[in-house]
């Protein structure tokens, strides 16, 4: 019998509060723009599953994870497990922007020696008159991340599909390549047959048990 699904990835939702989380998943998941959207207390959780080329679907688990300082310690604990991380700002504040590099520093100081893809997403930009951020200057933050970049509005629907397509298929791209490893000790993959690339040959047994390591 063909399995639901080949793969799963977990992706985390990061960001300032206010910048559109939320609303984002909701607009991608259910198809609906709420213009008031209750802030994320802790983490909330999104199921959506996607054909990513003919014959290969993936499930995508999001943790949606509150903005707010005094829930960090709460969401802190999900970076470990998660293979994407969407990083979001509000084209409109050019605070929720600055804090951008903190959320990414964060991730990935927490889940070494493990790895996560990250995508950064300008949100809102249906609100151009309101605009505090240029396109060139968060296309030179995605490149200095090591990430692609694109504007998404939850409320016009632009790019929101898109954004999500980019950010599965960058992880997909970084298993074929060996970037990410899955193994026992991590699950922001798992899969229901054989991972799409093994290591690259080069790789010694103790290298391999380094990636698997926690």
């Amino acid at each position: 019998m063909e399995p639901r699904w080949h793969y799963q990835f977990r992706v985390i939702m990061l960001g300032d509060s206010t910048v559109g989380k939320s609303s984002l998943l909701r607009r991608y998941t259910e198809g609906v723009f709420l213009d008031a959207v209750n802030q994320t207390v802790g983490v909330d959780f999104y199921v959506q599953f996607v054909e990513l080329e003919p014959g290969l679907r993936v499930k995508l688990q999001f943790w949606d994870t509150a903005g707010q300082e005094r829930f960090r310690s709460v969401t802190c604990s999900y970076y470990r497990n998660s293979a994407g991380g969407m990083l979001l700002f509000d084209l409109t504040n050019r605070a929720s922007f600055e804090s951008v590099r903190r959320w990414h520093r964060e991730v990935t100081d927490t889940v070494q020696p493990f790895r996560v893809v990250f995508l950064l997403v300008g949100h809102k930009s249906d609100l151009a008159a309101e605009r505090r951020v240029g396109r060139r200057e968060a296309e030179r933050l995605a490149a200095s991340l090591g990430a692609q970049y694109v504007e998404t509005s939850a409320k016009d629907a632009s790019n929101v599909a898109q954004a999500f397509q980019m950010l599965t298929l960058a992880i997909y791209r970084a298993l074929q390549s060996g970037l990410l490893a899955p193994c026992e000790a991590w699950d922001g993959v798992k899969s229901s047959g054989p991972l799409p690339a093994p290591l690259p040959a080069h790789t010694t047994k103790e290298e391999k048990r380094k990636k698997c390591s926690c």
